[in-house]
């Protein structure tokens, strides 16, 4: 399957995340919001790959890592938070040139923590699900 591109991209209603720390490595991070619903993606492509061919575990669970943590600051309203613990399931092996979509949901919010979950798809089909738990920050930016 071929990159997707930009273009593509754009005409869907994605919008880059810029980011100019680790994510910029294996980006770019895309965004869309419909409704209420936030969403996160990569597109995946060659240097995703792993040994066997496939897109590596590690960009499903940075991907999920970031989202979940955008989404605990977006529910929460707070400035930042930190991942706690997450955990992780690959439920199916995404192909290189896949669009990689999470769709995070907050489970619940207290004064400290938020609990989220996530469920990574590629062309419709589940390839790995991780729940969250992130410390609401006070005082950082």
């Amino acid at each position: 399957m071929s990159e997707i591109s930009a273009e593509e991209l754009q005409k869907d209603g994605w919008t880059i995340f810029d980011d100019d720390g680790f994510l910029s490595l294996v980006g770019p991070l895309w965004q869309r919001k419909s409704g209420e619903t936030h969403q996160y993606a990569i597109a995946s492509g060659p240097k995703h790959k792993n040994r066997r061919g496939f897109v590596q575990g590690g960009l499903l669970m940075t991907l999920a890592d970031r989202s979940l943590g955008m989404a605990a600051r977006e529910g929460s309203g707070a400035s930042a938070v930190v991942t706690i613990q997450m955990d992780t399931q690959f439920i199916d092996a995404a192909k290189i040139g896949e669009l990689l979509i999470s769709t995070p949901h907050m489970v619940r919010s207290t004064r400290t923590l938020v609990f989220l979950n996530t469920e990574i798809t590629a062309n419709g089909r589940c390839v790995a699900m991780a729940s969250g738990v992130f410390k609401i920050m006070k005082g950082e930016g």
